[in-house]
């Protein structure tokens, strides 16, 4: 992998979560521009780091780092859920952080046209159905 395929993977993922991490912003969300970019680029870099690293691809460590960004996206989401009595806030933040790390890793992966789709419904997700519930 030459550095500019490195650049503009990273740059991508960087582009792809900061619309997401833009629209969370806009909103007062507690995870907004920057912590979607940066979910978004450790999971590309992390999903890069056995392609990198390992010599042919070491498809047990990259099964791993991809099982672990999962698990660890998880708890970092459930930090941002916060219940109030019967209210809970935060689930919307939680998933767009999920969203983000997939998309980071998708784009690691070289899966580029699923990483820009996926953008794309989840900003459609988050603009378009929050007309509809505020409705």
């Amino acid at each position: 992998m030459t550095f500019l395929e490195i650049l503009l993977k990273l740059a991508l993922s960087t582009l792809l979560a900061g619309l997401l991490g833009w629209e969370r912003e806009k909103g007062k969300n507690p995870a907004g521009f920057r912590t979607h970019i940066l979910v978004s680029l450790g999971a590309t870099v992390f999903t890069l780091v056995p392609f990198l690293y390992l010599s042919g691809g070491n498809y047990d460590a990259v099964s791993r780092i991809t099982a672990g960004i999962v698990t660890g996206i998880g708890f970092l989401g459930a930090g941002s859920i916060i219940r109030s009595g019967e209210h809970v806030r935060g689930l919307t933040t939680a998933a767009s952080i999920w969203i983000a790390a997939a998309i980071g890793m998708a784009v690691g992966f070289g899966l580029y046209i699923l990483a820009i789709l996926a953008s794309i419904f989840a900003f459609i997700v988050l603009k378009l159905f929050l007309f509809f519930e505020k409705k």
